[in-house]
């Protein structure tokens, strides 16, 4: 199960901007919209699925039913023409796939529970088959030269299908029988946590999670249509990197299997401020070493070393910062601070991330020729990153105590 979740979404979301501006000429604004859904989607999904999980049907049903739904939405994206229409196709695509991710846990966890297993032990190896089902799915794409054309969809379509099937023949997991009250759907909104944003730390580092989340998404929205777009240029029109460009970025999934064992170590011995500081100079590294690669062997080695810092950039943030919502807010508001954090994050950051890096590269940075600027566009993602880390140092205060971490650990 944990493999195909994100085989389903590994499948075209790095290469859906390959698809929309290389293929089909759409512009920046136009492929930034449609990428938006994704955190648009995030933002409301995975809340109202969670109730109806907790209260009227077994989780494992409502996750294949979902990803079926998912499937056939994807079977017809190749047939779509124009970017408004592919909107709202995306759109609906993210609406049945974004809860699967959070419901995928839940049954995990509730079957793991009922046979008496160590959740914290066993379930993230089993977690790290999605990692690896979402690198097989970037290299499938890849391998069947499907980067560029609509059969991503019909990859993911086929394997979201399949395991829609599939899920029916998972254990039951049927909806609690006592019904926390509490957890309706505003709490599970993340709204009841919302006055934590009455406390200066608590709304600093909520402000800093949407900033940083609108650049968590940005390297897979247009990493793949970046490497790709190198076919023009006449040297480098048949190299490793234009032709196995998806391969080359699955080496960021990679690294992130392995900082996330990383992050235990560095927490006890830094604290969760520099962690989260670590992360946001990991992306200025991420979107810097963009900048200056391209296929030659050089340029090809600062695309692979900035692939390497992603797991960085990406885990140390959003773990870090899962835990940090976890040992400063109380228990009683703590699901739906987790909430809050998702929301911004993934949610309201990400979706600003879209929509803005759209606008300004279609206004900014694209060259008279028609082609993109990208050296420019990665230096001012980099600008960026560098700014909210700058600003992050001097606002946000947090004293670290290693004692109140390792009890979050053990």
């Amino acid at each position: 199960m944990s493999f195909f979740q994100f085989f389903v979404w590994g499948a075209w979301l790095l290469t859906i901007g390959t698809y929309c501006l290389n293929a089909k000429g759409w512009s920046f604004p136009e492929f930034g919209a449609i990428f938006s859904t994704l955190a648009l989607s995030s933002l409301f999904m995975p809340a109202l699925t969670g109730i109806i999980a907790d209260k009227w049907i077994n989780a494992e049903r409502l996750y294949g039913i979902l990803h079926i739904l998912y499937g056939l939405v994807l079977f017809y994206v190749p047939k779509v023409d124009d970017p408004d229409t592919l909107y709202y196709v995306i759109f609906g695509a993210m609406i049945c796939y974004m809860p699967t991710i959070s419901l995928s846990n839940s049954i995990s966890y509730t079957i793991l529970k009922r046979e008496n297993y160590d959740v914290i032990k066993v379930f993230p190896p089993i977690r790290v088959f999605g990692t690896i089902g979402f690198i097989a799915a970037m290299w499938t794409t890849n391998l069947s030269g499907s980067k560029a054309n609509g059969n991503q969809f019909l990859i993911a379509a086929v394997a979201a299908i399949a395991l829609g099937i599939y899920s029916f023949t998972l254990p039951k997991c049927p909806p609690p029988k006592s019904i926390s009250k509490d957890a309706g759907i505003i709490e599970q909104l993340g709204l009841k946590a919302f006055t934590l944003f009455g406390t200066y730390k608590m709304a600093l580092f909520f402000i800093f999670s949407m900033m940083l989340g609108a650049a968590l998404q940005l390297t897979n929205m247009y990493g793949d249509s970046f490497l790709s777009g190198f076919v023009n240029v006449p040297e480098f029109a048949n190299s490793f990197v234009v032709k196995r460009s998806t391969i080359i970025l699955s080496i960021s999934q990679m690294s992130e299997t392995l900082f996330i064992l990383a992050i235990p170590f560095f927490l006890r011995r830094f604290g969760i401020k520099k962690v989260m500081l670590f992360s946001m100079l990991a992306w200025v590294l991420r979107f810097g070493l963009f900048a200056y690669g391209d296929p030659s062997p050089i340029g090809t080695s600062l695309i692979i070393l900035s692939c390497i810092v992603y797991g960085m950039a990406f885990d140390f943030f959003n773990i870090s910062g899962s835990l940090f919502v976890e040992t400063n807010t109380d228990s009683s508001i703590r699901s739906s601070a987790q909430g809050l954090f998702m929301m911004m994050t993934n949610g309201v950051g990400a979706w600003l991330g879209s929509i803005i890096s759209g606008w300004v590269i279609g206004k900014y940075f694209i060259l008279p020729d028609g082609n993109s600027d990208w050296h420019g566009i990665w230096l001012t993602f980099a600008a960026y990153s560098l700014v909210v880390a700058i600003f992050f140092t001097i606002f946000f205060k947090h004293r670290h105590n290693p004692n109140k971490l390792v009890a979050v650990h053990h």
